[in-house]
């Protein structure tokens, strides 16, 4: 099974195999809806997985990636891979913990990396040094990498 590339943003989740110059095969919404259930009645509301680029709904989540990965990208159980996933520059250290937490415990990866996009991006046209400018659905953002190093925020 080759890696794949998983870019889960505010407004739209990319995912696919990480092979050179190939789109995403998979880029779907990021929102997802919900029935909540109360005996009687059944209402649907729309759930925001990741806001500003920070996953905030972790039931979601794993959701929507359970749903990328084997629906989607045809993995199959007992049989998963690799994972590059892309996150924000200054993720918090629990959040990162409970994203290779969640992905080695529920979705049995044999391997898993997350790097800032800001770094991806560079590595993306053969770079590890350089200035690259993240606009979003929810936020924007400025860095400066260096030797694949995000340093500062201009």
């Amino acid at each position: 099974m080759e890696a794949v590339v998983i870019d889960a943003g505010s407004k739209l989740l990319k995912a696919g195999p990480a092979v050179p110059d190939q789109e995403p095969a998979m880029v779907i919404p990021s929102q997802m809806k919900r029935t909540l259930e109360d005996g009687l009645v059944a209402e649907e509301i729309i759930v925001d997985p990741v806001v500003r680029g920070y996953i905030t709904d972790w039931d979601a989540m794993e959701d929507m990636l359970r749903h990328v990965l084997y629906n989607g990208l045809g993995w199959e159980i007992g049989q998963e891979g690799q994972i590059l996933f892309t996150d924000p520059l200054s993720t918090p250290k629990a959040v990162r913990e409970h994203l290779v937490q969640m992905m080695f415990e529920t979705f049995n990866v044999s391997g898993f990396y997350a790097s800032e996009q800001a770094v991806l991006s560079l590595y993306a046209v053969g770079r590890i040094s350089g200035c690259t400018v993240d606009i979003g659905h929810g936020k924007i953002g400025k860095h400066y990498s260096d030797d694949g190093v995000c340093d500062n925020i201009i």
